[in-house]
């Protein structure tokens, strides 16, 4: 047989290399697979040994140095398993008692999340729905524990879908819960590190020059169309500050900024620029509704919102918008910009707990 590895590109096979193609994405999609049901399997571990903790402090009394002497003893049989200090299986202890059954862990989104960003749930709320709210969060959309820990900080439940709109007026019921959803108020974008405020134009570059931080502020699925896209109309032209595409939405967003005050006119504006991108860039065939959202400095007033949005055919929303909106305490506790991005996109082989750690972090 001819050897196919080093035979030139005319000899290989009719449909051999749409095979190795086809084959490498099942390679890779295994992989995956393999991966979360190692963790998911980890994670019911971590859940079983709490549990027995929880259910043995319950019925004979045992105290803390059980704890810690038990940790000791699973690492001496376990020398392999960084997952049994006495820190972890306090965690574990907590993990169980959050979710008292496994009938009530293994089925939900918390039991897909690595092992660091469980932590970090448990760390953070009381509220076993708020917990629930930020895991599917985590598991649907693929937050690194940075991002999980920087949503968190900001309060994303509070923020998302809470832009006033007039998209129930101008969209179907459905789509018009779909575009609500991608609105945030207010929209932070503290990985800018600006301390005062700036002009729009430097603001635009500098959401341009962190991209991948800024789309991850807009949501998930969200890609970069361009900035300051130009549209020649009539003897002139129109400029759209940013537009970004919704993967999962299928649809333009058209995203316009103002520094200072809310306008009534700012609405008027915007909607023109939703109606060129509709007809010039969207295919109906394939694309939903263009939608529109104009971001303030200052959070707008809600009757001059209201007014100005029942005045535009188009179907936008108005939010506020700032960079240095946490206090300094807070603000120090986050991860920095550069360790945020490296958290989107971890190397290989790195863990999230050190010591502590155990599976994908």
């Amino acid at each position: 047989m001819p050897d196919l590895t080093s035979s030139p590109a005319a000899d290989v096979p009719t449909g051999y290399t749409e095979l190795v193609e086809a084959l490498k994405e099942r390679v890779r999609t295994s992989r995956v697979r393999a991966a979360r049901a190692a963790n998911t399997e980890l994670l019911r571990l971590y859940w079983s040994i709490g549990h027995d903790i929880l259910e043995r402090q319950r019925r004979y009394g045992w105290g803390s140095k059980v704890i810690d002497r038990l940790a000791g003893d699973l690492r001496a049989a376990f020398p392999d398993h960084r997952g049994f200090s006495r820190r972890n299986l306090h965690y574990m202890r907590a993990l169980a008692a959050a979710w008292p059954t496994e009938a009530d862990f293994v089925p939900q989104p918390v039991a897909q999340l690595p092992w660091g960003h469980v932590r970090l749930l448990l760390d953070r709320f009381d509220a076993h729905d708020l917990r629930e709210w930020y895991a599917a969060g985590a598991a649907q959309q693929g937050w690194s524990r940075g991002v999980l820990e920087h949503q968190i900080a900001t309060r994303l439940h509070t923020r998302l879908g809470a832009a006033p709109s007039n998209f129930s007026v101008h969209l179907p019921p459905a789509d018009s819960d779909l575009a609500q959803a991608l609105t945030r108020d207010p929209y932070v974008f503290d990985h800018l590190g600006f301390t005062e405020p700036v002009a729009e134009r430097r603001l635009e570059q500098s959401l341009v020059d962190r991209l991948q931080e800024t789309l991850t502020a807009f949501g998930h699925g969200m890609a970069f169309v361009g900035r300051q896209v130009h549209f020649p109309v009539d003897d002139s032209e129109m400029v759209v500050d940013l537009l970004l595409f919704s993967i999962e939405q299928v649809r333009y967003v058209v995203v316009e900024l103002k520094v200072g005050s809310f306008s009534p006119a700012y609405t008027g504006q915007l909607g023109a620029y939703v109606a060129l991108v509709d007809e010039r860039l969207r295919r109906p065939e394939r694309h939903a509704p263009t939608v529109g959202i104009l971001l303030c400095t200052q959070a707008p007033r809600e009757q001059a919102v209201r007014y100005a949005l029942a005045s535009t055919a188009a179907p936008v929303a108005v939010a506020s918008y700032t960079y240095d909106t946490l206090p300094p305490e807070e603000r120090a506790a986050l991860p920095d910009a550069a360790t945020l991005a490296a958290a989107i996109t971890p190397t290989p082989g790195s863990s999230d707990d050190g010591e502590d750690a155990d599976g994908p972090g």
